[in-house]
């Protein structure tokens, strides 16, 4: 059962008006009903009155079960990956209408998971944007660089590639929901994280691409976030940050209370 107390945030202060989202992947743990705890335990952690949107993603076989589980909550449900296709014989795929069915309001698209063990390209993740604004999901694009790209000072010139062919074909009015992860490859699972001049430096060079693409005010509103090791301990000084907007979370979103930490997080 959900019980859910209040909570009211101390010093968010940020010099715009885009309001923070904390998206927790969930990744390949955790069956229904352990998904179903964890929500209800995290939900209960976070009560309802908050300034952070947070969203949690778990697998394909939990969503139904955790949709129902936080309906009364302030937690919104996200999967991991989508096909493009509305349906068909794509045996093991999973549709955007499926999803949007389950409960799904977001959709994870091009992690470097997926890019490195499934075979995703910007082409794919092109189509599988589209798929998401056509059914009315919320896309967050990943994109980052490895640790060789970084070393050899690659990482502009590999982002300015994901993000333009990611999203070639949209107009700025297909890209309102848009939220874009910056996950260096290096700091994921690793341990490792971007110092803070670091991801301003990719978060502002993202926005300014936008910026140019499609306009100030898109490029504005535009919801960008981090992804690589974040941790209770080293969010405050991320979203004190004026472009990173938020976190993609792995491994730390598996603990409630750690996550939990996260969202709460000051500034």
């Amino acid at each position: 059962m959900l019980h859910v107390q209040t909570f009211s945030t101390k010093g968010i202060k940020k010099m715009n008006d885009r309001r923070p989202l904390i998206a927790g992947n969930w990744k390949m743990f955790k069956n229904g009903p352990e998904a179903v705890a964890a929500a209800i335990k995290l939900a209960n952690l976070l009560g309802k009155n908050h300034d952070v949107d947070v969203m949690i993603a778990p697998p394909f076989t939990a969503l139904a079960q955790v949709s129902d589980a936080i309906k009364e909550s302030r937690l919104s449900l996200g999967a991991q990956n989508l096909f493009w296709e509305f349906e068909g014989a794509y045996t093991g795929e999973i549709s955007p209408a499926m999803l949007v069915s389950a409960g799904c309001e977001y959709v994870i698209i091009g992690h470097s998971e997926r890019r490195q063990y499934f075979g995703e390209t910007d082409d794919t993740v092109n189509r599988k944007i589209s798929a998401a604004v056509d059914h009315d999901l919320k896309p967050i694009f990943c994109v980052g660089e490895s640790e060789k790209e970084r070393e050899s000072n690659a990482t502009f010139s590999v982002l300015d590639k994901q993000v333009t062919s990611g999203l070639k074909g949209f107009s700025s009015n297909q890209l309102k929901a848009l939220i874009i992860a910056y996950e260096p490859v290096w700091a994921i699972g690793t341990g490792k994280t971007a110092t803070t001049d670091q991801a301003q430096e990719v978060h502002r060079f993202l926005r300014a691409m936008l910026e140019n693409s499609y306009g100030n005010t898109l490029a504005k509103s535009i919801r960008i976030l981090y992804g690589g090791s974040v941790k209770p301990d080293n969010i405050s000084e991320l979203m004190a940050m004026d472009d990173v907007d938020g976190a993609l979370v792995g491994g730390a979103s598996l603990d409630p209370e750690t996550f939990s930490g996260i969202v709460h997080f000051q500034i």
